[in-house]
């Protein structure tokens, strides 16, 4: 193709899973970054690949009747709310589409029924927890360049660009967090640049001293922490910039409870061993009554203004009687374990992640839950029913795999053992259909229940009800 045959006239016709655009055209089909089903746009169609062509969109010649102006200055660059151009009635349509598209379609499976969708309550700002990098190698939004300011292109506190892992989007208003939380963000990266601190090097040179910064949210107390992680002390400027951090930041910030600091001289990711924490050494959160210690690392839900919602669905969907033993697979720190044990007379909780395992622990002593166990052990491995056939037969099974699925081994152990009703929470509506074909050859889908838990993103999760036949 030459460059001006790159250029194509495409109407959007509908959005594929993962957030994928499609348009079709002279019997070819079109990926289309950023386009809305109702687009008609000029693009380019710049990589051919297997059965489809990418194109990205020059110009929108007539914009979809579903289509909203954007509310984050950094959309189109951060690839975190890539739907915040779709109106939400759409969001939730297009979500419920795909679950049933990759129910039919993948797994060739149909539930006797699938529920509406049950959508955020609220839109904006409602993320427990956000996970930020320092780079030195910071991207620069079309915006910035157009306005043809000066920058430091040496410095970014922000998200990575997707596909690109040394270059970060320095963020000083994110949509999806909390209010308060810019702020804080903004004055750790003034006060850094401000000492002459320097942020770490993505590339093959390496160095550099900060490496993430992490914020966290009690919605039951509207407290925050906060967790900075560095590699190790080298100069008086970063030794002046801790000091600021542990004794100065907290006066400024009434909710901010708890500081901590932590350092990592091995990789980028957003953990490392705790130097200090100055205030709380968690935070509180609840969920339908239960309460849970949130450690700086531990995992839980980001979306706490839906989590009643979504642990009494898949309660309310497994039906629990006073007299039922409960497997649940996958369990995490225990956020549906600790709430399903009010209901039932056994639960045992099996999660891969050690760490996980003893923050549920340390959560079921804490609000004095004592019918359930929990073991760490992993799943998938050919050894995993060693285990399970020494716990008491499960009446009612969870599943809440990571975004890969279940193992075949797993399934074929779950085939063996016979839960007379088994409650399949997934993230991932192809993966969970993939495992459906396997087990609806011996049980019935009866019901599906959506729920909105990511906002303006394609995210969508999933509880699928199956009993045995």
């Amino acid at each position: 193709m030459s460059k001006t045959e790159n250029i194509i006239e495409l109407e959007v016709e509908s959005i594929g899973f993962e957030g994928i655009s499609i348009a079709k055209k002279n019997g070819k089909v079109y990926f289309v970054k950023g386009g809305l089903p109702g687009d008609v746009v000029v693009a380019n169609a710049n990589k051919k690949l297997k059965g489809y062509i990418e194109a990205s969109i020059q110009k929108i010649i007539t914009p979809s009747q579903h289509r909203i102006e954007p509310v984050c200055n950094y959309y189109g660059a951060c690839g975190g709310c890539s739907w915040q151009c779709l109106n939400y009635e759409q969001q939730l349509f297009w979500k419920e589409k795909h679950i049933i598209d990759a129910h039919n379609r993948l797994g060739n499976v149909n539930a006797n029924c699938y529920h509406k969708i049950i959508p955020a309550k609220q839109k904006f700002h409602y993320r427990n927890k956000m996970d930020f990098s320092f780079s030195a190698a910071r991207w620069l939004t079309k915006k910035e360049i157009e306005k043809d300011e000066a920058h430091n292109k040496h410095f970014a506190l922000g998200l990575h660009i997707p596909g690109k892992f040394d270059k970060v989007l320095d963020i000083k208003d994110c949509k999806i967090q909390d209010i308060e939380w810019n702020n804080i963000l903004n004055i750790i990266r003034d006060k850094a640049i401000k000492l002459g601190v320097q942020p770490i090097r993505l590339n093959k040179t390496g160095g550099g001293f900060l490496k993430g910064f992490t914020l966290r949210k009690s919605v039951l107390t509207n407290e925050t922490m906060c967790i900075l992680i560095t590699s190790n002390l080298n100069n008086d400027d970063e030794k002046v910039f801790i000091n600021w951090y542990k004794n100065d930041l907290q006066k400024m910030f009434p909710k901010l409870v708890s500081v901590v600091w932590a350092v990592n001289n091995k990789n980028g990711v957003n953990v490392g061993e705790t130097q200090f924490i100055n205030g709380k050494e968690y935070l509180t959160e609840q969920v339908l009554g239960i309460n849970y210690q949130i450690s700086p690392f531990s995992f839980f839900q980001t979306n706490s203004y839906q989590l009643d919602s979504f642990i009494g669905l898949i309660i309310d969907a497994a039906d629990i009687k006073n007299t039922d033993t409960i497997w649940d697979l996958y369990c995490g720190t225990g956020s549906i374990t600790l709430s399903v044990a009010k209901k039932c007379k056994k639960i045992f909780g099996i999660e891969l992640n050690s760490q996980a395992i003893e923050d549920a622990k340390k959560n079921a002593k804490f609000n004095n839950i004592d019918n359930v166990e929990f073991y760490s052990s992993d799943l998938h491995s050919p050894k995993i029913p060693d285990l399970l056939n020494t716990l008491t037969h499960p009446d009612v099974l969870i599943l809440d795999p990571p975004r890969s699925g279940l193992h075949n081994n797993l399934i074929k152990h779950i085939l063996e053992i016979r839960p007379k009703k088994i409650i399949y929470v997934s993230c991932n509506p192809a993966t969970q259909a993939r495992d459906l074909s396997v087990l609806t050859d011996s049980y019935n889908l009866l019901n599906v229940y959506p729920i909105d838990m990511f906002p303006h993103s394609y995210h969508i999760e999933n509880v699928a009800e199956l009993e045995w036949k």
